[in-house]
């Protein structure tokens, strides 16, 4: 690598310096008396020095392939999340993240007045430097930008330059912490519930009394059967959850027929302690390819779409099921139930886990409050799309997209499984019957 040459002025001086230590200061002298080289090497070495002191950065030619480096106000503005450059309080360098989030009006305000915030201002107060041994702890602020968001505030004192100021954005981690929370704390509240209720009933049957009538202890272990369902069906959501999420980053490629799958489910339904199945009226177009999928968790997906029509829709009303190609190389899926309907309000947290528009009412049919939070871990799992809208009065439609299976092969699986629906049991298909 060639060695850097000092600048034109230094070189001058040096040459001055030379000439003193070889010939004496007179040979330096000009013809006026005034050791002309001498002040202007000097002079322009102070410019200069002067001009690299105040400059950002030097600005340095690269030599070779050697990459010019990046300014501090370049990597500032590389950085995603919002940072400031404050000099005696004053704000000196922000970066677009930071405008967008504090303003353009910034640059030249004072830093306290920039981050309105109590916590930012007893902070950004101190007088700080690189070796002031002052709590570098980062602090959390929120309502900075939007009401709902919150920041991690970290300042770093820099040598000579004042101080980094970096907000961190951690609305996405602290939603994802309380959603930890809750969850931990809503199983918990769902297993103690029926736990408690198996133990009292326990404990009330162990008095003897209780268990001499032969219809108290029937009503009793009815009860009791029920509360134990009631966990099983919980721990079983649970586990299910658990699964898909541990497979979320596997996609999928197995070609599944959505209709024989769809008879499947009708018929558990139908086979039940309720016959609920002839509501379920299928309609399914005769090109849908099938998709690719997992078919235990679509089958899943069936089971809890289907079944809840059912539970929330209007006794006797009947649930529709459609099935066809969309754009994109997608299959839609559309459940449709009469129902009550959602309010508009509940339709975004309708997926989290263990959320409930009328929980009474949810846990007296039997629901865990995990079934839509599945579903949506299903979808996202197969790389699809779920869209929920209801109307209060008039009932529910719950779309999934999924992508379709590529084979050319299958289309005639497609329409095989299509025919077995649509034909072979006309009665199912074609009408709901309104159970007497």
């Amino acid at each position: 690598m060639q060695a850097m040459q000092p600048p034109a002025p230094l070189r001058i001086l040096l040459t001055c310096i030379a000439a003193i230590v070889g010939f004496g200061l007179a040979f330096m002298l000009g013809a006026g008396g005034e050791p002309a080289a001498l002040t202007g090497a000097i002079a322009a070495l102070g410019a200069w020095f002067a001009w690299h002191a105040h400059a950002p950065e030097p600005s340095v030619e690269p030599a070779g392939d050697e990459t010019p480096q990046p300014s501090l106000d370049e990597v500032m503005e590389a950085i995603d999340d919002p940072m400031l450059l404050v000099s005696g309080q004053i704000v000196t360098v922000a970066n677009a993240a930071a405008r967008a989030v504090l303003g353009d009006h910034i640059i030249g305000e004072d830093v306290r007045l920039a981050i309105r915030h109590p916590a930012a201002t007893d902070r950004l107060t101190l007088r700080r430097t690189a070796d002031d041994g002052a709590d570098d702890a980062p602090i959390e602020l929120v309502g900075i930008g939007d009401r709902e968001r919150r920041w991690e505030l970290v300042v770093h004192p820099i040598w000579g330059r004042g101080l980094l100021v970096r907000l961190a954005d951690r609305t996405g981690t602290h939603a994802a912490e309380k959603m930890r929370v809750d969850f931990v704390a809503n199983a918990s509240h769902e297993l103690r519930t029926p736990l408690a209720t198996l133990l009292g009933f326990i404990e009330t049957l162990e008095d003897g009394k209780a268990a001499e009538n032969p219809a108290t202890r029937g009503r009793f272990l009815k009860i009791m059967f029920g509360e134990a369902k009631r966990m099983q069906r919980l721990v079983d959501d649970l586990m299910s959850l658990s699964r898909i999420e541990a497979e979320k980053y596997s996609v999928p490629q197995t070609p599944v027929a959505l209709a024989p799958l769809i008879e499947d489910v009708r018929g558990a339904f139908h086979n039940g302690i309720v016959e609920n199945g002839d509501r379920v009226v299928v309609d399914i177009a005769a090109d849908v390819p099938p998709i690719s999928g997992d078919k235990v968790q679509i089958s899943q997906l069936l089971h809890n779409l289907i079944g809840n029509a059912l539970k929330y829709g209007r006794p006797g009303s009947p649930v529709r099921v459609t099935v066809k190609p969309a754009s994109g190389n997608m299959v839609k899926l559309c459940v449709r139930d009469e129902g009550e309907g959602i309010p508009a309000e509940h339709i975004p947290r309708l997926t989290e886990r263990f959320y409930r528009v009328d929980p009474g009412r949810s846990r007296s049919l039997g629901g865990t409050g995990l079934g839509l939070a599945i579903v949506k871990h299903i979808v996202e799992r197969h790389r699809g799309r779920l869209e929920i809208r209801s109307e209060v009065g008039r009932g529910t439609l719950v779309s999934v997209f999924l992508p379709a299976a590529i084979a050319p092969q299958m289309g005639a699986l497609s329409s095989k499984s299509h025919a077995n629906v649509t034909e072979g049991t006309p009665n199912r298909t074609s009408a709901h019957i309104d159970p007497a």
